[in-house]
């Protein structure tokens, strides 16, 4: 039996944030994707999610159908202030929080933030990229050109299936269907914050319990960085998903939450 129960929209720090909802019972969590990542093409992991807790995925600004526009703000603490609204116009007093790539670089700037709400905080496979780091992994044509192509109507996905060869039928299909939605200013902006902006100082900050899940074969995270964060954030529990790439639950989907359940349970 599913467990989504609905989409919808809230106006929180001064935009129309969309999210989608699983589960309704429980405690709340809330769940945001990465770069190019629409809540829907998440909803398989929200559908999971939502047998234990009150789950919101949310559609970040210049994603899926929250706002967007060329006028926006795509920063690192603009992102964050959004999902802190966001749970606050929701009612959420205190909730676990889970990212994933980019994602999880503004749920590291949310433990900041955050201190007195976040129940623990989930940083799946976090892009460690920052000022005079090494680049990150993705070039920004690497997501534009496929951007560009689904926006024209031309999106295959055979094409996608060569980048993403484990994931099923519906997880190609679904990516699709709505990549066109990632705003071009959005992409360029966000890639550029995770060359550019910091997330290192966060990590000292943040006070909830917290894990850093690592994608074997992603190749955004090395045994260096993780020895880093680990200087950073002594607390921090560390697992490794062996054989995944950097989309884990699309690769491993066992595997991704044999890594986080006990953990979320606390």
């Amino acid at each position: 039996m599913s467990t989504f129960l609905y989409g919808g929209h809230v106006r929180a720090n001064g935009i129309r944030q969309h999210y989608l909802r699983y589960g309704g019972k429980g405690e709340p969590l809330v769940l945001i994707p990465g770069i190019t990542s629409p809540a829907i093409t998440w909803g398989f992991v929200g559908e999971r999610l939502g047998k234990t807790y009150d789950t919101y995925v949310l559609d970040v600004r210049g994603r899926g159908l929250s706002e967007t526009g060329p006028d926006l703000k795509y920063d690192l603490d603009t992102y964050a202030r959004d999902a802190v609204d966001f749970a606050t116009s929701l009612g959420l007093k205190r909730y676990r929080l889970v990212g994933h790539s980019m994602g999880a670089r503004i749920a590291a700037r949310m433990g900041r933030l955050e201190a007195d709400r976040l129940v623990r905080v989930a940083l799946v496979d976090p892009p460690l990229s920052g000022p005079g780091r090494r680049q990150y992994v993705r070039s920004l044509s690497f997501y534009l050109d496929s951007i560009h192509e689904a926006r024209e109507g031309r999106a295959d996905v055979e094409a996608i299936r060569r980048t993403y060869p484990n994931w099923t039928e519906e997880q190609l299909r679904l990516r699709a269907e709505w990549l066109h939605t990632c705003d071009d200013t959005a992409i360029e902006m966000s890639l550029r914050g995770i060359n550019e902006e910091d997330i290192h100082g966060d990590l000292p900050k943040i006070v909830a319990p917290a894990l850093l899940m690592v994608a074997e074969k992603g190749g955004v995270i090395d045994d260096a960085d993780i020895a880093e964060v680990k200087r950073l954030l002594p607390t921090i529990l560390v697992r490794t998903v062996k054989g995944a790439g950097h989309m884990i639950p699309f690769d491993d989907f066992a595997g991704f939450f044999a890594a986080l359940d006990d953990f979320l349970a606390g």
